[in-house]
């Protein structure tokens, strides 16, 4: 393989021009490597409770534009007096929320958010 240096006017080096292919091939293993330390930083991540998986069923539904605090509820295993009781929000204020009735103030949303386990932004719709 061909390498050609160019240099500056004191004969340091500052560009290296590669052929095309080597570039390409060098290219290729930047985004290798990028994406196996993405891997091994969400790997991470899991594995210290940041992150976690959810199954596909939740992530359709959520998809589908269901409300995102019941389909949240329902994969928690809590039924909504639960919830409704670890927001300190009445049964009644939350079943509104779900159904659309009411939307929820930014402190009751974040309270949810704080018993769902989830980030406030997960309950939001787009």
């Amino acid at each position: 393989m061909s390498i050609q240096v160019i240099r500056t006017e004191s004969g340091e080096p500052e560009y290296a021009v590669v052929p095309y292919a080597e570039y390409e091939r060098l290219r290729e293993a930047a985004e290798i490597h990028d994406d196996i330390r993405d891997y091994d930083r969400i790997k991470a991540r899991l594995a210290s409770g940041e992150e976690e998986l959810i199954p596909a069923e939740v992530a359709h539904r959520l998809a589908d534009g269901e409300n995102p605090i019941r389909v949240w509820r329902e994969y928690r295993g809590l039924t909504g007096s639960a919830l409704a009781e670890r927001a300190s929000i009445s049964q009644g204020y939350l079943s509104q929320i779900e159904t659309g009735e009411r939307e929820g103030k930014v402190s009751v949303i974040r309270s949810l958010a704080v018993a769902l386990g989830v980030d406030m932004e997960d309950l939001l719709r787009d």
